[in-house]
């Protein structure tokens, strides 16, 4: 708990930095922005500055501002560059050769540097190069493999053999980096140089753009079509937060082409119809409830999400308290079988900032998978995104590929305000799995009184209206929900690691971490002496 600042991020060397710039007299902004070039060293399976995300500010003005900066196909792109290999739900997006998933054709235009770069530019405070000198630090100097960056290594240790830059740094020796080795990151340090001095242009067209396009364009069939224009050409968005009303609670999201605004509102909206709280936390009827609007808030993101300039996604009428009555009548008793579900990696990360000035920001980017494409730039340590995964590969749908079409995305960058003042932010990684647990999180908060570490470490569950999924605290309730019909599974974590801010009103700033990942709090109280002041003997 703090009054002058809290940073929550997913590495402690993340929120080192975000600190840092807080205690230098940055802002909220200043802080994400270094917590996040930071992270791209730190969790470099996460997150990477040739990635994607979204990240919702809220001015100390009262203004909501959503940065998108989601990766987008390339202008040589088509919707028919992959090849199918099944119609099943579970292997969907399965492409001939996993072309879509690992290697050069998996990447499309990253976004993630272009909106920090605009984030700080127009938001923050600190000059730029003091923002990325703890990333810099943090690579040059090396820092202690976590065991959730070797377990992330250990699961995917045979592609990240498979291309010499990235054996070389993740698996030294042929084996996984050891918990608690050090990893130094000279490459990439000087990468970051560049960004210190060029800003977005070193990648969007500068030299480690030459240097990701040349890694791209093998000769080969698994190359990719990217070029230096597509990275030049790219721009992040300023967009309009989404907003709903739930229990005299104002719910801010981000809008299409992210899920989160329009379908957590539309959830609640739901919910609002049931006493939430009478059924209390984890019971069957309420996980019942809870998977019901899970399974018709995925059901209308099927029909009409993604990128507006392409989809046309009906906001304000999935928004509607009328629209949430109407969808009541969707609720069953039983599953039924359900269209083939897109995917996208559980895969990315999450910051939440505060400063004592009321800016807050929430932000969720990743590189999508983990390690991304899982191929490094020689010369850069840059890891590019494998974020052509989360297209449908085949033509005439509302996902499929398209030239400058944004990637979809369940990122759930939330906030809540009570009477306009602010009383929580939070967010977490984890894919699909995103949006329906940041809206457990919401309801844990409001409806059944949590606390801001009891709501972000409580038990999830997930359905899309397939097969339903509980965490391990909620094995109690497996036989019950599934002689009412369902197919349950266990599993060990739905989602990853939520950290949250909640604000008190008498100005003190409370932060949380949660278990799902290597979670850490900072915050900052006491301040300056006051003018005058002199201790005397």
């Amino acid at each position: 708990m703090g009054a002058r600042g809290v940073v929550v991020t997913n590495a402690p060397l993340g929120t080192a930095a975000g600190n840092e710039m807080l205690a230098v007299g940055g802002n909220a902004v200043d802080a994400a922005v270094a917590a996040l070039l930071t992270l791209t060293v730190v969790e470099p399976m996460m997150v990477g500055i040739a990635g994607g995300g979204v990240s919702h500010i809220r001015l100390a003005d009262g203004r909501h501002v959503v940065v998108d900066a989601l990766s987008t196909a390339g202008a040589a792109m088509s919707a028919t560059m992959f090849t199918p290999v099944s119609d099943l739900p579970g292997q969907y997006m399965d492409t001939l050769e996993r072309r879509n998933l690992v290697g050069p054709s998996a990447v499309a235009v990253p976004g993630n540097l272009r909106g920090w770069c605009l984030m700080h530019e127009k938001y923050g405070k600190l000059p730029f190069a003091d923002v990325v000198e703890p990333a810099i630090r943090a690579a040059a100097r090396g820092f202690a493999v976590s065991h959730y960056l070797n377990g992330a290594i250990r699961e995917h240790q045979a592609d990240l053999a498979a291309d010499p830059e990235m054996a070389r740094m993740m698996l030294p020796g042929g084996a996984p980096a050891e918990p608690g080795s050090r990893m130094v990151m000279g490459a990439y340090a000087d990468s970051l140089r560049l960004v210190q001095a060029e800003g977005a242009s070193a990648l969007h067209g500068g030299a480690l753009g030459r240097a990701l396009i040349e890694r791209l364009q093998t000769g080969g069939p698994d190359a990719s079509v990217l070029t230096l224009d597509d990275l030049a050409s790219y721009r992040a968005v300023e967009r309009e937060a989404i907003f709903g009303n739930y229990r005299g609670h104002t719910i801010a999201g981000p809008p299409p082409p992210a899920s989160s605004g329009v379908h957590v509102v539309q959830m609640l909206n739901m919910l609002e119809n049931y006493d939430v709280r009478a059924m209390g936390f984890g019971t069957v009827e309420s996980l019942h409830l809870l998977a019901e609007v899970i399974r018709i808030a995925f059901e209308d993101r099927r029909a009409a999400s993604g990128d507006p300039d392409f989809v046309d996604v009906p906001v304000d009428l999935y928004t509607s308290k009328d629209y949430a009555r109407i969808c009541l009548g969707r609720i069953r008793d039983l599953p039924r079988l359900m269209q083939p579900r897109l995917r996208e990696s559980g895969d990315t990360t999450h910051v939440t900032v505060a400063d004592r000035d009321g800016n807050v920001v929430a932000a969720t980017h990743t590189i999508n998978g983990l390690f991304g494409a899982r191929i490094m730039v020689p010369g850069t340590g840059i890891i590019p995104n494998n974020y052509m995964l989360n297209y449908d590969p085949r033509p005439g749908k509302a996902m499929s590929i398209a030239p400058g079409k944004r990637v979809p995305t369940s990122m759930a960058p939330m906030m809540a305000l009570k009477d306009g003042k602010m009383l929580f932010a939070l967010g977490l990684p984890g894919g699909v799995r995103i949006f329906p647990s940041a809206m457990q999180a919401i309801v844990n908060l409001i409806d059944h009184g949590m606390s801001l570490q009891q709501a972000v470490e409580a038990p999830r569950l997930w359905t899309d209206g397939h097969h339903m999924e509980l965490e391990p605290a909620y094995a109690p309730m497996e036989a019950a929900l599934a002689a009412g019909g369902r197919e349950v599974r266990l599993v060990k974590t739905i989602g990853g690691g939520m950290n949250a801010i909640a604000f008190g009103e008498d100005g003190m700033m409370t932060g949380a971490a949660c278990w799902r990942a290597d979670g850490t709090v900072m915050a900052q109280g006491g301040g300056l002496a006051r003018p005058g002041v002199r201790f005397h003997i």
